[in-house]
């Protein structure tokens, strides 16, 4: 989902899927899909509700995406739209979705705006409702 080309600062866009039924795969090759509106390594992705979400992650080779947008894709062939920011730029950051909220734990703050080298690694966690 996204990353970095191999000079690792061109942002990579390309998203790919394969359908999976009880653990197995029921296609045989990987399917092209929409690209990511801004692409970036270090983002977390998770799934809610046949909907796909994309949250934080980084531009270039180590700046942290400006707002951490989240996105969110509802079905194939449907464009990305942004559903929500994280309350401050975060890359490396872990989600996972549970009875209607999303959870993020740790990960990793930039300085601010105009330093975006890496600065402390976040130890806590927190919700937020996710209204579809």
């Amino acid at each position: 989902m996204g990353g970095s080309k191999e000079n690792r600062y061109t942002p990579g866009l390309e998203h790919w899927s394969l359908a999976v039924k009880n653990g197995k795969a029921l296609e045989k090759e990987w399917r092209s899909e929409i690209p990511i509106p801004r692409g970036g390594p270090h983002r977390a992705c998770v799934t809610a509700n046949n909907r796909l979400y994309v949250i934080g992650g980084q531009e270039g080779d180590f700046m942290a995406k400006p707002g951490s947008p989240i996105y969110k894709c509802s079905r194939r062939n449907e464009k990305w739209s942004v559903t929500g920011k994280l309350p401050y730029r975060v890359k490396t950051t872990l989600v996972g979705f549970w009875n209607g909220w999303l959870y993020f734990t740790s990960g990793q703050r930039d300085r601010g705006p105009d330093n975006p080298a890496p600065r402390k690694v976040i130890g806590q966690m927190w919700r937020t409702k996710l209204h579809l």
